[in-house]
């Protein structure tokens, strides 16, 4: 498994990863791995995706043939696009959707986690999505996640990044299955932006 968290906060967000690949007891640290990043640029968003690896590649495959990334701008266009996705994967990529019995829809046999200027968002394997305020986590050492950017988040002096980075940091403590080094990356909010450029208008006024 892998830990991926998604921040906001102060006019940003973070979205950060460990890089340790695992075959169930055998690891393949970041040093020794060319391609360890599990984070994906689509257009504006930065995403990051719990589970199989192999969902990284052909996500990135998909959405470059896709032509214009879309913008992952709201919940309703998130769900839209994963269901768009989700139909993809099985025609294209042999997708198994095969889940718990008790499911009430089929598995895309992944979790994304979605940063980009419009919020933080996640994407279960049923294709639910949620958006976020504050914080959240996925992966086999979310609960270490969790409970350190909770801790860390209302420090006045952090910032989404370093909140998401202790997040990751922390789960590489506890969880074998998570291994540094931390890649994080940060992105301006658009209302911070909107805010930003008023304030300068104001100025010159």
């Amino acid at each position: 498994m892998s830990t991926v968290v998604i921040v906001k906060k102060n006019g940003s967000v973070a979205i950060a990863a460990d890089t340790l690949m695992s075959f169930g007891p055998l690891k393949l640290p970041a040093r020794d791995n060319r391609q360890p990043s599990k984070l994906l640029r689509i257009g504006h968003s930065i995403i990051g995706i719990t589970g199989w690896m192999v969902n990284l590649q052909v996500l990135e495959r998909v959405f470059a043939k896709a032509g214009e990334p879309p913008a992952l701008a709201s919940v309703a266009e998130i769900f839209d696009v994963f269901q768009w996705l989700h139909a993809k994967l099985k025609e294209e990529y042999f997708l198994i959707p095969r889940g718990d019995p008790n499911d009430a829809y089929e598995t895309s046999q992944m979790n994304v986690l979605i940063a980009n200027p419009y919020g933080i968002f996640s994407v279960g394997s049923q294709r639910s999505v949620v958006e976020f305020e504050r914080f959240w986590a996925s992966g086999s050492g979310m609960e270490y996640a969790m409970g350190a950017m909770s801790v860390m988040y209302e420090a006045s002096i952090t910032d989404a990044k370093n909140v998401a980075e202790a997040g990751v940091w922390t789960a590489s403590d506890f969880d074998s299955a998570t291994g540094l080094p931390c890649e994080a990356h940060m992105i301006p909010l658009y209302s911070s932006l909107a805010t930003e450029n008023e304030q300068q208008l104001l100025s010159k006024a």
